[in-house]
């Protein structure tokens, strides 16, 4: 495997230019097809946050504080610990650190097209999640001082987004491997330990976990069938 990697700075650059060249042919012939999936995933979304400010207003969307209060009844100074290393793996500490080692690999060993997709699908979402955001303007849950507090909206998780884009993505490149079992229940089961640290440390409602998962894999899958099955690039 690893003499496919570049062997100098030079051959690096080129790997790189080709890599670029790659995604630029890509975007002239589909990046509509891009922009109009992810404006329809806009849609849903909005439709299941109005649904859900509504239920909020009337009293009827128990489930949210129900899961809030349960989680934090769970609550010991052990579980403290882990769920707070649980949430930084979500983010800083783990699930950015991946993304980027992945996109390289795959550029590296030149795998365009799966690097082309693993970049969109995340490069993509994190961008669906600020937008989502910010149209949203959610405010958090305030049923009890966190430990470990956050001032930015809430809707949908953009840490439940980001570990379910970057396991649903690994899954979809491993899926025609040997190891492909083993890599699918690690990936989910980090994802959802991930999702319910953000419960857990109440600075989430379970529906704006739920939110991002369904936004991530609808934008990973579709991006997926997108740029790896469908699309036919143009050579250079």
């Amino acid at each position: 495997m690893s003499d496919n990697l570049p062997q100098s700075p030079a051959e690096a650059g080129r790997v790189a230019g080709a890599e670029l060249g790659f995604g630029m042919r890509f975007f002239r012939s589909h990046g509509w097809k891009m922009a109009l999936w992810f404006f329809c995933l806009l849609l849903p979304l909005w439709g299941f946050a109005v649904l859900v400010g509504e239920l909020h207003e009337k009293d009827v969307f128990a489930f949210d504080s129900l899961l809030l209060n349960a989680l934090h009844g769970f609550a010991t100074p052990g579980r403290d610990h882990f769920f707070v290393l649980m949430s930084k793996l979500g983010y800083l500490w783990g699930v950015i650190p991946l993304d980027v080692i992945i996109l390289l690999w795959l550029a590296a060993t030149k795998r365009f097209r799966p690097g082309l997709f693993f970049g969109v699908a995340v490069i993509g979402s994190a961008i669906l999640n600020i937008a989502a955001k910010t149209y949203f303007a959610r405010v958090r849950p305030d049923l009890w001082l966190s430990i470990a507090p956050e001032t930015s909206y809430s809707f949908p998780s953009g840490h439940a987004m980001g570990s379910a884009t970057l396991a649903t993505a690994v899954i979809l490149l491993c899926w025609r491997t040997r190891a492909r079992w083993p890599i699918t229940i690690v990936a989910t089961a980090f994802a959802l330990l991930v999702s319910v640290s953000r419960i857990y440390l109440g600075v989430h409602f379970p529906s704006d976990i739920l939110a991002g998962w369904l936004a991530a894999i609808a934008w990973v899958v579709g991006m997926h069938e997108l740029i790896i099955r469908r699309a036919v690039i143009p050579e250079a």
